[in-house]
Formats: C-alpha cells, structure tokens, sequence
C-alpha cells in the first residue's frame, strides 16, 4: 500500500489485526524484509504497520532533498491519516532519529517506545578524520580551478574516494539528503522524550557505538538500557531474545 504526503509517496505494509498498533521505524536502507522474524513474532497480538523510505524498498525516490524534519512529518502524517493514536514505536538506527522528532519536537505520545542500535547521536570527529576533511577541502577548491567541462568528471572521482559507502550507494538525487540527516545532532530532541523507553544495544556495534546508548539512557528521563554481545542488527543478531525483551517490556505493567 501507498501513502502520500508532502509530494513524498511511501510505501507500507499492514499485519495483524490486535487492538494495539506497532509502528516499526527501520534502518536507513533497511527495508521490512528484515524484520520478517519480528513481524511474525507479534502479528497475531498486535496490528503492525511497518513502511519503506522514500528511495528504498518500494517507496519512490522523492522529486527533492529532504530532512530529517520532513521525513518525519510524512511519518506524522500518515499516523494521523490512518488514525493511529500512541501507538508502540519500535525503531532501529535512522528510525531512531524520526522518534526523536516524532516525540522530542512534534510531541506525539507513544504508549512505549523501543529504541535499538538508533542513529542521532553526532560524534566528534576524530583527528583522522579532521585530517581527511581538511584534504577533501583543499582538493575540493583545486578542482574548481579546472576547466567547467572536467570539474564534474573529477568532482564525482573525489566523492568515490571520500564519500562513505552509504553516501556512494544512494542516487545522485538522495546524496544531499543523506548529507542534510547525518549532520544533523538531535541531542535535544532526545532529551524531551517524555515516553517510556527502552533502549537495547550490541556491545560491538560499529555504526552506531556503545557509547551513544550509554549517552541516550542519560538524556531519556524514563529509559532503560539493555546491552547484548552483538553488532548494530540486534535485532537479527539475537532474534529470538530480543523479540521475547521486546515482548516483556510492551507487557510490563507501568
């Protein structure tokens, strides 16, 4: 099925028919495919809605760059066109940056919220990596002084060499996208969710780090935090485990 709003068009997919709703928020080019096991673990209790972002899956790459803002604004949307009133959110990685906004700046009540491995936290830049920009800069400005016809050309073999490998992998459409969503620090946001979360986390994830979690559990007022021996998919490292932890904490009288 498909859902528009703010000339964005979204794909989701609907399951179960249980009085409370699940809205699971994936990772940024996760698509539902990966929470199959997941889904299937809480299908017959609850009614799951679980969507693809514009570019991935079956949703349509959008027509202009967006932000964090208005992601979330077609997520605000579509809750409130399908008439879904404080659902359970359950949001892995860049699912945990539209929580944020959804929660921390729309203030939209969720009745539990279930943040795993999530995005949002902007580290400080390593020195390497500081040394890494500062090269790209000059290398940025040198290609300018060649002639218009071979900047492009040598601009695109500078992003290759520089670019992360998710920045490289999107359409030329999606890379200021993807820029305007990882710059972004949303600390503050996070720290004005008023829900009750949970938060579970791989000791050995590389994406999003330890220490992120450890940094969200001290900004969430009511948030517990959950650590396992996996990496940043928890959720398919452990599958099993996580969806009974999951279960007890939707379960967990308040």
């Amino acid at each position: 099925m498909f859902f528009s709003s703010q000339d964005i068009t979204i794909y989701y997919e609907k399951y179960g028919s249980g009085k409370k709703c699940i809205l699971i928020l994936p990772g940024w080019g996760n698509t539902r495919a990966s929470f199959r096991h997941m889904i299937d673990f809480f299908k017959d209790s609850y009614t799951i809605y679980i969507i693809d972002y514009p570019a991935f899956g079956n949703s349509p790459i959008p027509r202009k760059t967006l932000d964090i803002f208005l992601y979330s604004k077609v997520i605000k949307d579509f809750l409130e066109k399908e008439k879904i009133e404080q659902p359970i959110i359950i949001a892995h990685s860049f699912g945990g940056r539209i929580s944020a906004i959804l929660s921390g700046y729309y203030k939209i009540k969720f009745e539990k919220l279930l943040f795993i491995d999530v995005a949002g936290i902007k580290p400080r830049k390593t020195l390497k990596q500081l040394i890494k920009q500062s090269i790209y800069k000059i290398l940025r400005r040198m290609i300018k002084l060649l002639p218009k016809l071979k900047q492009e050309y040598y601009y695109q073999k500078l992003i290759k060499s520089f670019g992360s490998t998710d920045y490289n992998n999107l359409p030329v459409t999606m890379q200021n996208t993807f820029k305007n969503i990882v710059n972004k620090d949303l600390k503050k946001y996070f720290k004005n969710i008023d829900d009750k979360v949970l938060i579970l986390w791989g000791k050995n994830d590389k994406t999003t780090p330890l220490k992120d979690g450890i940094k969200l559990k001290k900004l969430i007022k009511k948030a517990e935090l959950i650590i396992l021996p996996g990496g940043h998919f928890l959720y398919l490292d452990y599958i099993f485990l996580t969806n009974k932890i999951i279960d007890a904490f939707l379960n967990e009288k308040d």
